[in-house]
């Protein structure tokens, strides 16, 4: 048998008959490995199966620099899906997405020459990436990046209604 970082317990369980080997995702080292490891669990969860089987469909997932880094671990040396989980994601921690802090917003700004309609969808882009985001942050912000000083003015000297008051 070759050398593989799967305890022998793992490679000792058969795959069920029906299972779904999840060949569609594929993580190459560039992207986030904490959404690529929670889309796994996620289908893994819904075909499921055990820890054996969720270690031995993992690889599958894996192409480019992240396979060469799973074929370089010790042999023998996963023994658990906690084990493969928590080494990806030291292997790859650099490559996690930083969660947005709400003083990025200030940071979006109306460029010059750029449409009104193209600000806002960027500027709406942003407050999706944002925890905990209130009304009165996001106008604010907004209303500051703006270049359109008549849009600026309609913003800022007509009320606002919210759903709640209406």
């Amino acid at each position: 048998m070759w050398a593989t970082p799967f305890h022998h317990s793992i490679l000792g369980v058969r795959l069920p008959k029906h299972f779904d080997k999840p060949t569609d995702m594929r993580y190459d080292g560039t992207q986030d490995p904490q959404e690529h490891l929670t889309a796994f669990e996620a289908r893994m969860n819904l075909e499921g199966v055990g820890d054996e089987v969720r270690c031995r469909a993992f690889p599958v997932t894996l192409a480019g620099p992240a396979i060469r880094w799973f074929n370089a671990l010790p042999q023998g040396s996963i023994t658990t899906f906690a084990d493969i989980s928590r080494a990806f994601l030291a292997q790859f921690t650099t490559h996690i997405t930083k969660a947005k802090h709400l003083i990025n917003l200030l940071g979006v700004t109306q460029r010059t020459g750029e449409p009104t309609r193209k600000y806002l969808d960027r500027f709406n882009d942003e407050c999706l990436e944002i925890d905990g985001l209130t009304d009165s942050v996001s106008s604010l912000c907004l209303t500051n990046g703006l270049l359109n000083e008549d849009f600026r003015k309609h913003l800022t000297t007509k009320p606002v209604w919210t759903m709640q008051e209406i």
